[in-house]
């Protein structure tokens, strides 16, 4: 294993109350079933930043690819000019608009920016293990509102086998994940979820105890990776929005998709038991192969 017990159930916690609040979101962000032509249709309510994009189908899948992409060459050009004051106000703004989206299905809209924008600057500003745990909740459950709707099930399907090739070639072979991983901890930027490995003695000063940790000594940490949470989550919202579109009643199919967090929970629990100390693990093959054996026992049923 190569995480302690302790740590491995933590961060396979923090995932399911992660999926959990996403799918929740997305549910309730569901405005109207409107029938069209005999069948029925999921209309969306608006999202706090306004209307979402005119994408659907390969569109949406090429959106996804593209963001991910320039995503990702954006942070290596930071990374190797350690342009890290952009980084901080790029990642600043990525928190406050899709926890803007989160919130925003909950409360008024300027209820929601002001929240957002609070709970942003004091991760980026004075951040701790708590508020970085917390706050990543509502940012993929902000994606996964926001990008949900833009997806149909095959397309879904189809980024899911993509995001997993590319996760193994940027794992094992190019190596660059790593490498973002290693300086966005290190930065304390990081997008996913993290937990201590050995909980230390609190310190008196207050001060220290606002500070986050560095992520520095090898082992110290355990993580994963936000895109991890985002692509399940995506694919849950996604499964929720065919099955009600295919006449399944709402609540019903909001206690089928949980098939789907239980499966890839499963997943990466394994990955978590199998995996050696000191190695890298593209995870998102595991929890794609979850996605997919949970939508299997929901056309079972």
């Amino acid at each position: 294993m190569k995480h302690p017990v302790q740590t491995t159930v933590l961060l396979i916690f923090l995932f399911v109350v992660a999926q959990l609040v996403g799918i929740a979101l997305v549910f309730l962000n569901i405005k109207d079933i409107a029938v069209v032509d005999g069948t029925p249709e999921v209309v969306h309510d608006t999202t706090a930043l306004g209307e979402r994009p005119e994408l659907e189908g390969g569109g949406s899948f090429l959106f996804i690819l593209l963001g991910v992409g320039i995503g990702t060459s954006l942070l290596l050009v930071l990374i190797k000019f350690k342009l890290f004051w952009l980084w901080k106000v790029w990642f600043f703004l990525a928190v406050w608009f899709s926890m803007t989206v989160s919130f925003g299905v909950l409360v008024p809209v300027l209820v929601a920016y002001a929240l957002a924008l609070g709970l942003a600057a004091w991760k980026v500003l004075r951040p701790n293990v708590v508020v970085h745990n917390v706050t990543e909740m509502f940012i993929y459950a902000g994606i996964t509102v926001l990008i949900a709707p833009l997806f149909d099930l095959p397309w879904m399907i189809v980024l899911l086998a993509a995001i997993s090739i590319y996760d193994m070639i940027a794992v094992w072979q190019s190596k660059h994940m790593v490498k973002m991983a290693k300086a966005q901890t290190k930065a304390n930027m990081f997008a996913g979820l993290y937990v201590a490995k050995a909980m230390k003695p609190r310190k008196r000063v207050v001060k220290k105890r606002l500070e986050a940790p560095k992520l520095t000594k090898k082992g110290e940490y355990a993580i994963l990776g936000g895109g991890d949470i985002a692509f399940p989550l995506l694919f849950s919202g996604v499964v929720l929005v065919w099955l009600i579109e295919s006449g399944v009643a709402p609540l019903g199919a909001l206690c089928q998709v949980l098939l789907i967090t239980i499966t890839t929970t499963i997943a990466l629990t394994c990955l978590f038991l199998y995996s050696k100390k000191g190695k890298f693990y593209p995870a998102m093959p595991f929890l794609s192969a979850g996605c997919l054996l949970g939508f299997g026992l929901i056309l079972l049923l």
